[in-house]
């Protein structure tokens, strides 16, 4: 007769491994990171932060050098997230990841989201007026239906 072992709960395999949080430098987008970063803190996952950068710059049409100020925003987003991550560390330990990806938001988080094998996705609620008419990213990403998805005002 063989003993029956114990059940134990294995620490670490339930919950979100990777949890993707969009980030375009806006405050809401901001308050999503800091609020994914919470979420990845607490289920020891990993925190993918994506950039989407515009992928036929509206600017260029006109001439001006937007390809360059879209890698400069990426570049400074990571410059401050490195600096608060820093600062941090010693408080919290979080793994993540920074991720630039070409497109629309929608179809960059998505992209990424996919790549990244994502068990949640985390985005700020949109700050634009014209969202009411056309649907903000957010939203779209809900109706999707392929992640979990918070919505962080």
């Amino acid at each position: 007769m063989t003993e029956q072992q114990p059940h134990r709960f294995e620490r670490g395999t339930d919950g979100p491994r990777v949890i993707v949080a969009g980030l375009d430098g806006s405050d809401s987008s901001m308050r999503a990171a800091a609020y994914a970063a919470g979420l990845a803190r607490r289920q020891g996952a990993m925190l993918a932060l994506v950039y989407v950068q515009p992928f036929l710059p509206a600017g260029a049409a006109f001439g001006a050098p937007v390809t360059d100020a879209a890698g400069e925003v990426a570049e400074g987003l990571v410059s401050e997230i490195r600096h608060t991550a820093e600062r941090m560390k010693d408080m919290w330990q979080v793994r993540w990841e920074f991720h630039t990806v070409r497109g629309d938001p929608y179809s960059g988080l998505v992209t990424a989201a996919d790549e990244l094998k994502a068990d949640a996705v985390v985005v700020g609620a949109s700050e634009s007026a014209g969202h009411r008419f056309i649907g903000s990213v957010a939203v779209r990403l809900v109706k999707a239906g392929r992640w979990p998805v918070t919505v962080v005002p």
